[in-house]
């Protein structure tokens, strides 16, 4: 058990997202093989709830588990008073909470000047206060394990962007089954299905949720709020569903493209408004 330990503590991150993709991707297999195919869309599986479950059961028990391994009840406890830290200055929450809506509302403005099918879509009230809580579900879950636990111990050693890079890029990953492949059969239109998983999954892998991430570390390094964290996680999440869209194709794959381009802008500006310093900090402390 020591001997286990000590390769878990000295691998930590790469152990993290090694069990993170095999508790998710593992737990998506067995339910797909368990209930067969149902030939439905992914909106109108009856699956679904159980597959959201077995995907934010990846990074929330691989983060929990390796942070009682690695750092015991004291490393739970850190846990638990990032996640209560609330007091981080209003201008911290409006970076968190504003951030995303504004890049969305401005891509979507953007490319309706080249055809208004790219005018977004609200949902009702009722849609929409369901979307924001499981928005926060989402985010909840998902940073008890990216934020919780993979970011702090890379922060040893890595600045903010690579930070941002090493954890966004498999965040990205982990992503290609719900934000890619599930999406092929709505979004790809008259794409071969191949080059549409291809392209999109080069906007995630590449683009939008590397650059981010970036931006998540950042926020992270200023305030040290596990719990602004999942705020900012959840605004991301909130935002697509929010931002309804309608197109399929080659204006779907322009779409995904532009956020990607949008959001490294939003990484340079920030980067060339600090000076080129993401961190006040030279070294983050772990749990």
């Amino acid at each position: 058990m020591g001997t286990a330990r000590a390769f878990i503590a000295k691998h930590a991150v790469p152990v993290y997202l090694a069990l993170t993709f095999v508790v998710s991707w593992g737990g998506l297999l067995v339910i797909g093989e368990s209930s067969g195919s149902s030939g439905t869309a992914w909106q109108s599986d009856p699956q679904l709830p159980w597959l959201v479950m077995a995907m934010l059961a990846g990074p929330s028990v691989a983060g929990l588990l390796l942070t009682g391994i690695v750092s015991g009840r004291p490393g739970l406890r850190d846990v638990g008073r990032r996640g209560l830290r609330w007091r981080v200055g209003a201008s911290w929450y409006a970076v968190a909470l504003l951030t995303a809506p504004a890049v969305y509302a401005t891509v979507h403005l953007v490319l309706s000047f080249a055809s208004p099918t790219f005018l977004p879509t609200f949902p009702s009230v009722s849609s929409a206060a369901a979307f924001a809580l499981g928005a926060f579900v989402v985010g909840f879950f998902e940073e008890l394990g990216w934020t919780g636990f993979a970011i702090p111990r890379l922060r040893m050693r890595a600045s903010p962007l690579a930070t941002g890079l090493l954890v966004g890029v498999p965040w990205g990953a982990w992503h290609l089954v719900t934000n890619d492949f599930w999406i092929a059969s709505t979004f790809a239109g008259g794409l071969p299905r191949s080059l549409f998983l291809a392209l999109t999954g080069a906007s995630l892998l590449c683009g939008q949720l590397p650059a981010y991430r970036v931006l998540m570390v950042w926020v992270y390094d200023r305030t040290g709020s596990l719990f602004v964290a999942m705020l900012m996680h959840a605004s991301l999440s909130a935002c697509t569903f929010f931002f309804g869209l309608s197109v399929t194709g080659w204006a779907f794959v322009a779409y995904v493209f532009a956020l990607a381009a949008a959001w490294w802008m939003v990484v340079v500006t920030v980067v060339l408004g600090q000076r080129g310093r993401l961190s006040q900090q030279p070294i983050f402390r772990a749990a």
